[in-house]
């Protein structure tokens, strides 16, 4: 009986020893896991679903044409107004429906040979996004041409249906002022300013962070 007894004594320790300790343990602070929250937004631009269109007036008439998205996303983070990402344009795609025209605009104006893509790359939006139904806003960023930076804030309409949504834009970019050549002759005069009429499309996912 008494071996028994004091077998028993460690057992009574720990588990004494234990209790006391039991409170100091559970007040002590605890590692939670990290939290995942959602800070953003990354709408992914379908291009077959998109176009680009274009407009240049002249002394005879306006020349209509298009050119075709070649990839797109944006990053937007709607409470702080950052935004970041590209929207690609195919340089070597664009054309209005005249040969000649075209071959010139390629070869003179544009040179997309050498530069073969048009990019805008936002950085910042005004305006009240929302991340469901219609918004307008300002988006402003470096817009990419002939080799050339320049920066634009372009006025837009957006979109946001469940995880789709679409995007309309329609400004005016000066190509002669920001260098490149004039395509008008002594004969046809050409506006210095060709209007770029955006219309996207895609679907939207929440980007998380740490």
């Amino acid at each position: 009986m008494r071996l028994f007894s004091v077998r028993l004594k460690p057992v009574f320790y720990l588990g004494a020893a234990l209790l006391v300790a039991l409170p100091v343990l559970i007040a002590l602070p605890q590692h939670a896991a990290p939290r995942t929250t959602t800070s953003s937004l990354v709408f992914a631009v379908d291009p077959p679903q998109s176009s680009v269109h274009w407009t240049l007036g002249s002394s005879l008439h306006t020349v209509h044409g298009t050119f075709a998205l070649k990839r797109g996303n944006l990053q937007i983070e709607p409470a702080t107004g950052k935004a970041s990402g590209e929207i690609v344009v195919d340089a070597t795609s664009g054309e209005s429906g005249n040969d000649g025209r075209d071959k010139k605009m390629h070869k003179e104006v544009l040179e997309s040979g050498r530069f073969g893509e048009i990019v805008f790359k936002p950085d910042n939006i005004t305006g009240k996004f929302k991340s469901q139904g219609e918004s307008t806003i300002q988006i402003h960023g470096v817009f990419m041409l002939h080799g050339g930076e320049h920066e634009l804030t372009v006025p837009a309409q957006a979109n946001v249906s469940g995880d789709h949504w679409t995007g309309s834009a329609k400004f005016g970019i000066p190509f002669i002022e920001w260098g490149l050549k004039n395509p008008g002759t002594w004969l046809l005069k050409v506006e210095h300013s060709v209007n770029v009429e955006l219309e996207l499309k895609g679907t939207i996912q929440p980007q998380s962070t740490q």
